[in-house]
């Protein structure tokens, strides 16, 4: 998984507008039922955000993600992936996540993602960490109408049982891509971070990749205090990429 317990998202500005948190449940095509944080802003100053968990599900890490999104004016979401398989909504550090991968499709992830897009009932972007950074490169597709996606070390290739990834599906995607890597992951090697950038170049999607060269997996983390250039220079991007996706959209409409 990406984050220990104690992991939380930096906080490298102060909050432009105050905020409103609070649990929902939402209600996938499926007829599934499942857990999400929801934090609302104040006042509105950009693109709505789907936020994607890693294995873990929807734990702190991500309810305060979604918060830090809300201060900057960024509507979020984050979901969790395990209301049909799990007894209860506790994703603390009991829950035995490893024993329900099984039981995930990337149909019902995906279906759980437009709901929670739906529930934001406005142009969206998804933010995806690990397993839904990979999940949010996914996304890109046009069926799910995102003004943009980012992801934080997602596998952009080949991955054991899930099969081929986005970087075999490039020509299927749409929406621009920032995607952010550390360079000290030994999950992802740097070729497979070149071929999903050649992919792309080659689909012709918009896109931006970038790797830093000694952080790890899961550095966007304030705990991580070696790494907080890093961190800092991804929070940039994500707000800007963000706000550059509201242009495009604003000159669209």
């Amino acid at each position: 998984m990406c984050y220990d317990t104690d992991a939380a998202p930096p906080r490298f500005q102060p909050p432009i507008t105050t905020v409103h948190g609070t649990t929902v449940r939402l209600t996938s095509a499926d007829g599934s039922s499942f857990t999400a944080y929801h934090a609302q802003p104040e006042e509105v100053k950009g693109l709505g955000v789907v936020v994607l968990p890693d294995w873990r599900g929807l734990h702190e890490f991500y309810k305060q993600l979604t918060v830090r999104l809300a201060e900057q004016g960024h509507p979020a979401v984050a979901i969790d992936y395990y209301g049909r398989t799990a007894a209860d909504d506790d994703r603390g550090p009991d829950f035995s996540f490893m024993s329900h991968l099984p039981g995930l499709t990337r149909e019902n992830i995906q279906a759980d993602i437009m709901a929670a897009a739906a529930h934001l009932g406005r142009p969206a972007a998804a933010l995806g960490f690990c397993m839904g950074g990979r999940n949010a490169f996914f996304a890109s597709a046009p069926a799910f109408g995102f003004a943009a996606v980012v992801g934080f070390y997602g596998a952009p290739g080949i991955a054991g049982p899930y099969g081929p990834g986005p970087t075999q599906h490039a020509a299927e995607l749409q929406a621009p891509i920032l995607a952010l890597f550390g360079g000290a992951d030994q999950g992802i090697p740097p070729e497979a971070v070149a071929e999903f950038d050649e992919a792309l170049t080659v689909a012709g999607v918009e896109h931006e990749v970038v790797t830093y060269p000694d952080a790890p997996h899961g550095f966007f983390d304030e705990t991580y205090a070696e790494h907080h250039e890093a961190c800092h220079d991804a929070w940039q991007r994500v707000l800007r990429f963000l706000a550059a996706a509201v242009r495009r959209t604003e000159r669209a409409s």
